[in-house]
């Protein structure tokens, strides 16, 4: 890959879509770095959309930046769409209002402004590309967290209000800092949609930098990942306009995909992380919740049981328990 060109995946998640909670996510193929968010509520396009508003916001740059997703609908309202639905006054070929709009102006917005070409590549979702099944797990996890209630909801500014926009948004558990924020409190949130001066300075550059050295191992040791089985979810090639949301027995969704995508299996058990924040320096004694994904490969027994010996973990995020 040319020096001058950053290659990112992308993608979308939405549990039972629409209206399931859903994810989003991204990941620098050469780097190592990649972000994850999602809310209580939402659609695959959703989150698709806020997948390539967060990769653009995040590689900002001369260089050319290429994203690779499994969405036609995501590329074609980034790069196509959107120049006829300007012409349009943001109405469709049916004169209805486009959805997600503010989500499209944005990214529409960060293209015009980057100083770097950007260019779109579509990739067969759920067939065993390394990094397409990476962000794909990382918008799930996402999306699962936010029905459990274990993580908050994370949308850039533009995706809760396209979410508010669409008639998806009831019973959503939206933080009070996004509420202040579209209330009119500018300066609350942050580009990626966190809530500014959530972390403290000093744990989260330490954790993150650890994080950063794990993904590098991580990537080195790591050749191949296994390929998924799984049925393309999304947006079909040569679609002239918008989709619609699946609807009646014939609807899709990323859930009714996962187990298969996973093989059903799952892991319980405690996992020690080395070196553990008590010995950082800058430790302020305060419980941490962190995400993150392990990639290995061992030996399993007859009763599922593996033994982890220094697995590489790649840190995703970090919150601060109890700080508001």
């Amino acid at each position: 890959m040319n020096e001058n060109t950053i290659t990112v995946s992308t993608d979308g998640s939405a549990l039972s879509n629409p209206n399931g909670p859903m994810g989003w996510a991204w990941a620098d193929h050469r780097g190592g770095d990649a972000d994850a968010g999602g809310a209580s509520n939402g659609t695959n396009q959703i989150g698709e959309l806020c997948a390539v508003l967060q990769a653009l916001r995040a590689h900002r740059g001369p260089e050319t930046l290429v994203i690779e997703t499994d969405s036609q609908y995501a590329i074609n309202c980034s790069s196509k769409w959107v120049h006829g639905w300007k012409k349009k006054g943001w109405r469709n070929s049916q004169g209805k209002s486009v959805k997600n709009r503010p989500l499209i102006e944005a990214i529409d917005r960060e293209i015009r402004q980057r100083e770097g070409p950007v260019r779109f590549v579509w990739v067969k979702g759920h067939a065993g590309d390394r990094f397409n099944e990476k962000v794909d797990m990382l918008a799930r996890g996402y999306a699962t967290a936010a029905r459990d209630g274990s993580r908050e909801g994370c949308l850039p500014v533009e995706g809760w209000r396209s979410l508010l926009d669409s008639p998806y948004s009831q019973g959503l558990d939206m933080p009070d800092a996004v509420q202040e924020e579209l209330d009119g409190s500018a300066g609350v949130l942050d580009s990626n949609g966190r809530k500014r001066n959530r972390l403290s300075e000093p744990d989260e550059e330490d954790l993150e930098d650890r994080g950063e050295m794990a993904e590098e191992e991580m990537s080195e040791a790591d050749d191949d990942q296994a390929e998924m089985d799984h049925d393309y979810q999304g947006d079909e090639a040569g679609q002239e306009e918008e989709d619609e949301e699946p609807k009646g027995p014939g609807a899709q969704s990323d859930e009714a995909g996962s187990d298969r995508a996973s093989r059903g299996l799952r892991a319980s058990g405690r996992v020690c992380i080395t070196p553990p924040p008590s010995q950082s320096p800058n430790f302020a004694g305060k419980d941490l919740h962190i995400s993150g994904t392990i990639e290995f490969s061992a030996d399993i027994d007859q009763e599922g049981m593996v033994v982890l010996d220094q697995v590489p973990f790649r840190l995703h995020g970090i919150e601060v328990r109890g700080q508001e």
